[in-house]
């Protein structure tokens, strides 16, 4: 489990806690499964980094919603539902060049126009071959974007960058040459699932 999960599960812990002093079990077993749901999703899984040249792994566990291309590049967003792992992960191995933090709206991540209204942070990472832009978007109910990485940070390929604490999107924006491996509708896997290629 990452670090900032620790206050989500100690105070729901601490609460069972009083409450079963109290002898008031109903509220005692209700806080016990928040402890267990917010130990769950901030659960840190091992992943396996796939191998070979200029691929792209997803940023992000969720279920891919968009694929656009236009003269900025290809991109794909993936939402995020409560119950996916919130970790964002390093595209591509490369340098942070860029981290640029834009206060937004709360409005739900579901909807697509997430992507240019909510709150959101941006990752710039330039690589030997290419250079992506990953971006964190925050829901209705997250609304704290983690972001670890800082300008001049080196990041390895599947390397851990942040989270985005409950429900939340992350946009990739890749270059035109690559080719997109995933469609609408596929889950993917953040850190293991590629994503696109460039050709």
């Amino acid at each position: 489990m990452v670090k900032e999960g620790f206050p989500f599960v100690i105070t729901p812990i601490v609460l069972a806690l009083v409450f079963g002093a109290l002898q008031w079990w109903p509220a005692a077993v209700f806080f016990v499964l928040i402890a267990g749901f917010m130990a769950y999703f901030f659960r840190d899984p091992h992943r396996i980094v796939p191998g070979g040249e200029n691929i792209v792994v997803s940023a992000a566990d969720g279920k891919v919603t968009r694929i656009d291309e236009n003269e900025a590049g290809k991109l794909v967003s993936v939402f995020l539902s409560p119950l996916d792992v919130h970790i964002n992960r390093s595209p591509i191995a490369g340098k942070v060049t860029n981290v640029k933090y834009i206060r937004g709206k709360k409005a739900p991540a579901t909807s697509n126009q997430a992507s240019f209204s909510n709150e959101r942070n941006s990752i710039t990472i330039e690589g030997e071959n290419m250079t992506v832009v990953c971006t964190q978007i925050a829901g209705i109910v997250a609304r704290r974007i983690v972001c670890w990485s800082k300008e001049g940070d080196e990041l390895q390929l599947g390397e851990k960058f942040g989270l985005i604490k409950f429900s939340s999107r992350t946009d990739l924006l890749m270059p035109p040459g690559v080719e997109i491996l995933v469609g609408i509708g596929d889950r993917v896997v953040g850190g293991e699932t590629v994503i696109a290629r460039l050709a």
